[in-house]
């Protein structure tokens, strides 16, 4: 009875600790790190559920009065009622006006997801089976990311989570991100910003986040793409602007591209 208690307690009462990345018994989103996704949480949260609820009381309650009032006990003789017309144009009308009542905010969320401010930084993901590559065009960046592991975790590493090489973004900065697949369909996925966007060969599509709090943030791939979908996690590092800099003059010796596709060269030409 105490565990049963314990799991309650932890997936009602624990959800708005949550950041980062997902938890263990986690019910509803991760912690908002970006002005969109606080807007979709605020959307699901203080409209969307509410007007659920409301609805699923509201057709349980019919039920149960339908099923003890008009109950054959009560009722030998059934009604020949064929129609009602003020009740039809009412359960057209009500419809009608709660979906307008929803569409009208998740619209306007909808166009700010896909209307890209000025970027202060471009990212391409490029979506492999199983692992991302990702390029800092303006830099001159490109490297790939795999999962980490799970004997080689260190202590502070989620597991199918941790990869070996992160995305690094300054806070408080647009981002625009640049998303394609080499193979087959992908989806570039990180909760915390509100971000999901399809992976498709021969196609790029595009968003954005600009990141509010420094940290860690974890997504994965979103779109069946094979046997090991669930091992190519997202990472997005956001650090200060001084950190960022500092991680670029690293970055440009380890990730210059030209070195890497000269290396590639020699290594296929073997």
């Amino acid at each position: 009875m105490k565990k049963i208690l314990l799991i309650f307690t932890t997936l009602f009462f624990s959800q708005k600790v949550f950041a980062n990345q997902p938890k263990d018994w986690q019910l509803g989103f991760q912690e908002a790190a970006s002005d969109t996704m606080r807007d979709i949480v605020n959307f699901h949260d203080k409209l969307l559920l509410p007007i659920i609820v409301a609805i699923s009381v509201f057709v349980l309650f019919l039920m149960a009065y339908a099923c003890i009032r008009f109950r054959a006990s009560k009722n030998p003789n059934p009604s020949k009622r064929t129609h009602n017309v003020a009740v039809e144009v009412l359960w057209t009308l009500i419809p009608c006006l709660i979906l307008i009542v929803i569409a009208v905010p998740s619209f306007k969320i909808l166009y700010k997801q896909d209307t890209i401010p000025k970027a202060d930084l471009t990212i391409k993901a490029i979506g492999y089976q199983w692992y991302w590559g990702y390029e800092y065009p303006d830099e001159n960046l490109i490297f790939d990311s795999y999962m980490v592991e799970e004997k080689d975790l260190k202590a502070d590493q989620p597991r199918l989570l941790a990869v070996d090489n992160e995305v690094v973004v300054p806070v408080g900065k647009v981002v625009k991100v640049l998303i394609t697949a080499n193979d087959v369909l992908h989806a570039w996925a990180l909760p915390s910003f509100g971000v999901k966007r399809d992976a498709v060969p021969g196609r790029i599509n595009e968003t954005w986040f600009k990141a509010e709090k420094v940290g860690t943030y974890y997504g994965q791939c979103s779109e069946l793409c094979g046997i090991k979908h669930a091992f190519m996690p997202i990472a997005v590092k956001v650090v200060s602007e001084e950190e960022y800099q500092e991680w670029l003059s690293e970055a440009r010796l380890k990730f210059a591209k030209e070195e890497i596709e000269d290396n590639k060269l020699k290594l296929a030409s073997k």
